[in-house]
């Protein structure tokens, strides 16, 4: 019998929970819940009349976001992008993973964002939701049209992924880093491959992460790590060696984030880690119950980035330790918001993100 939530070859999940806002909801047909199937990815047109989405997080280091793409093909079991999905009519299971909104005139809603006269030449977050550079954006190429645009009016962004195509717009970042508009980061949560394979699996191998920062540095783009996310008991003890291999290869800045399991995404997490690691589940889970004040999650700001309690009050020193002993930056990275070249050329003052 196959076990709850099974995901088709290739996913990371076979359940499409029922979405909070709807009465509806559906299941896979046999054909298409059977493990080995591969289940099609359907792409669909994004008709928003504005990409710039504006955050009122204050534990967030950026007032405004930009995702060419909602949904994600990466299929992160984590992700705590998945209920986002359920605004749009979907869940936040396999619909996530499997039905991509796709803006493709987002770079030419960013140039008219950008050459507003209400628009403040400030940090923009660039696939801080969604990977940027998911498979798609290789056809597709709309997140490296809208750093063309960010290039032509030089303004500051700082970019997230797990995605080695970010290196195919190499040309355009080191133009950037030359003039500190540009903060680039690159995830890795696991040097474990079989671990990173079940988790998140159509991210790039965690050599391949690696691989990216070197390529990254060596051209001159700073790059920092993010652990993220950290899930006490499944990878926290990696920890160090993270941070040992990311700076060997280059990068100079580290982050990390605890696990953070908002709505459905909780229990689609539960339903992985008692499939996938039945013997470690109870541990894992126990661990994260210390980190959040007996739950599974924490909504509240201050706290659901880093955990509470003395287990993530270690994780934070082993973090901060090892991050000194490889000799990591601390100081935030400044970007310059100057160099703006809006319809007026206005020159503003150096900022911080």
């Amino acid at each position: 019998m196959t076990a709850p939530g099974t995901p088709p070859k290739g996913r990371g999940t076979g359940s499409n929970p029922k979405n909070r806002f709807t009465a509806v909801s559906y299941e896979l047909i046999a054909e298409e819940a059977e493990p080995g199937r591969p289940v099609p990815t359907r792409y669909y047109r994004d008709r928003s009349k504005s990409v710039l989405a504006r955050n009122e997080s204050p534990d967030i280091g950026f007032t405004y976001d930009l995702n060419p793409y909602r949904g994600c093909e990466h299929g992160c079991i984590y992700c705590y992008a998945r209920p986002t999905h359920e605004y749009l009519g979907f869940s936040a299971g396999l619909d996530f993973e499997t039905r991509i909104m796709v803006k493709q005139n987002a770079a030419e809603l960013l140039e008219k964002e950008l050459m507003s006269p209400r628009w403040g030449p400030q940090v923009i977050a660039v696939g801080g939701n969604t990977d940027c550079y998911q498979p798609v954006e290789r056809t597709l190429g709309i997140t490296r049209r809208c750093i063309e645009v960010l290039l032509k009016y030089r303004n500051p962004f700082s970019i997230i992924t797990k995605n080695q195509l970010i290196t195919r717009d190499i040309d355009l970042l080191q133009d950037l880093a030359r003039q500190r508009l540009l903060a680039c980061t690159v995830t890795v949560t696991t040097l474990d491959r079989e671990l990173q394979r079940r988790m998140e699996p159509r991210t790039a191998p965690p050599d391949v992460r690696l691989e990216t920062i070197r390529r990254l540095a060596e051209a001159d783009i700073p790059v920092d790590v993010n652990i993220a996310p950290v899930i006490p008991g499944l990878n926290d003890s990696e920890i160090p060696a993270i941070l040992r291999r990311a700076r060997e290869h280059g990068a100079t800045r580290a982050h990390w984030i605890m696990l953070r399991l908002p709505h459905g995404v909780k229990d689609l997490f539960v339903e992985w880690l008692r499939r996938e690691y039945p013997d470690r589940a109870e541990r894992v889970l126990n661990r994260i119950r210390e980190v959040r004040d007996g739950g599974l999650t924490d909504a509240a700001f201050g706290s659901r980035m880093r955990g509470a309690g003395e287990m993530a009050e270690s994780i934070r020193q082993l973090f901060d330790v090892t991050a000194a002993k490889y000799g990591y930056v601390t100081e935030k990275r400044g970007l310059r918001t100057d160099l703006f070249r809006g319809p007026h050329d206005s020159q503003m003052s150096l900022t911080f993100e």
